[in-house]
């Protein structure tokens, strides 16, 4: 059984302390597939750190992450567009439209991720979108950009039925995690009538720890929760569970 947590920020500094051992405790519990999405550019060389300290097991993702995008926004997609240009890549992520932080920056970010989505598609790479508080701006960009080259996964997903067959209908796979697990999350109520092929599982760790870590970090190995509380929600066991999320990452990585 191989478990792919397909968004996680292991090199967040809340990890510190206990890094090694938090991802070798996940890889012991059969999780054994990493993929890191980027914030900015701050962020690059701790994220390559981590894929020298385990290159079996850790996929980077590049890009700028919408609460992110500000005034020197341009040059923070240079640096996206020069590190694309340099090296392999997985995806571009987490991209996106956040409106819950800040809404004065709402065109800012609507371009950055428009630019982000055709870096990608000049790559033939999936993108990855981070959305808060942002679904109908969200759509607006897919929209406007939807084609055969267009597709990923709406990371975090934590819409309602109709959004959610909206994200599948750009070709998105919903990335599912610790809110699946929350008592009033909402999405454990629709969730089974979305096909499991449409569905990959993260932690988005050290963020959104599933119950009953809730208001803790969120740590690599606690992306166990959410695969049992698929496999209840499914009526499938476990490790069909980690084995057809474990396929879909890899049709959307391509790794």
């Amino acid at each position: 059984m191989i478990i792919t947590d397909t968004h996680t920020h292991l090199y967040s500094d809340s990890f510190d302390e206990d890094r090694k051992e938090k991802i070798q405790e996940a890889i012991d519990n059969n999780i054994k597939r990493f993929f890191i999405p980027a914030i900015d550019s701050e962020t690059t060389q701790s994220m390559y750190d981590l894929e020298k300290a385990f290159p079996e097991n850790v996929f980077l993702m590049m890009g700028l992450h919408p609460t992110h995008a500000r005034e020197n926004y341009k040059d923070e997609l240079k640096h996206v567009e020069e590190e694309l240009h340099k090296r392999k890549f997985y995806a571009v992520g987490e991209i996106g439209i956040d409106l819950y932080w800040d809404k004065s920056t709402l065109d800012i970010q609507k371009d950055a991720f428009k630019r982000q989505i055709q870096m990608a598609k000049e790559k033939a790479l999936p993108i990855v979108i981070h959305c808060r508080e942002a679904f109908d701006e969200i759509f607006e960009v897919l929209e406007s950009e939807k084609d055969d080259q267009l597709f990923g996964i709406f990371h975090c997903f934590t819409g309602t039925h109709e959004q959610a067959l909206k994200a599948l209908s750009y070709n998105m796979k919903l990335g599912i995690g610790g809110v699946v697990t929350f008592k009033n999350g909402g999405i454990d109520k629709f969730l089974n009538q979305i096909p499991l092929e449409e569905i990959v599982i993260e932690t988005d760790s050290p963020y959104l720890s599933p119950t009953p870590f809730r208001g803790k970090r969120n740590e690599p190995v606690y992306i166990l929760k959410v695969v049992e509380k698929l496999a209840e929600l499914y009526d499938l066991p476990v490790e069909k569970i980690a084995e057809m999320t474990t396929k879909n990452s890899k049709e959307v990585f391509g790794i």
